[in-house]
């Protein structure tokens, strides 16, 4: 198998664009060879534990309304593209992402992490819910069948606070800049939403060199 690392964020629109398009290729490639993690990068680490209002967050990142929707024009039109359903109007907060990445990492060690990753960017683009809320994430974990409620106690902890800061802080150290980035094998580099054809091309060609070293 092949190591497919993703450095993501719940809240980032285009990685979730980017995750569709990955899943595109692999519906096509049922025995690919890639074995997938995903890695914490908060878009916002700075963002209030709370999160805040989405409209003032937006048009103070981008300079006022005008700008906030020029900036997610093109967003709205790769999301139809590629067959996912987006409701901005829906979504009043931005939230801070760090619990959700907690509950990401704990969903790997049980082998239910893109279940997870794929109900969070569900939760937030699709049914605009407060994913830095406890209760949405212990709702997350039992859809995913994980005790929510050792989920619940957790969160309620500092458990992997700093582990989740730590690996950001060293994807950042990486030079990893903005997300979906994605690590192939361990040593290529490949960032943004990439299109289903290429990964396609990419699964093809690591699967040709395997069976040419087999």
């Amino acid at each position: 198998m092949t190591k497919l690392d993703i450095f993501s964020d719940p809240i980032c629109p285009w990685c979730y664009i980017g995750k569709a398009r990955l899943d595109r290729a692999l519906e096509q490639r049922p025995d690919h060879p890639f074995a997938i993690e995903w890695h914490p990068y908060q878009l916002n680490p700075e963002m209030p534990r709370d999160g805040m209002d989405r409209r003032a967050y937006l048009e103070a990142k981008f300079g006022g309304k005008e700008g906030a929707v020029k900036a997610y024009m093109p967003v709205v039109e790769h999301a139809k593209q590629a067959g996912l359903e987006i409701d901005f109007e829906a979504i009043t907060r931005t939230p801070n992402t760090l619990d959700a990445h907690r509950l990401i990492h704990w969903a790997a060690i049980e082998g239910k992490q893109t279940f997870v990753v794929s109900a969070l960017f569900k939760a937030y683009f699709v049914q605009g819910t407060d994913i830095s809320d406890a209760e949405v994430l212990a709702d997350i974990a039992d859809s995913a069948d994980m005790d929510a409620s050792v989920v619940q106690r957790l969160l309620a902890s500092e458990a992997d606070v700093q582990e989740i800061r730590d690996r950001d802080a060293a994807a950042r150290e990486m030079g990893i800049s903005s997300v979906p980035t994605f690590i192939v094998g361990r040593k290529h580099a490949v960032p943004g939403a990439q299109p289903t054809d290429l990964w396609v091309k990419v699964m093809d060609e690591i699967t040709a060199q395997m069976k040419g070293n087999a």
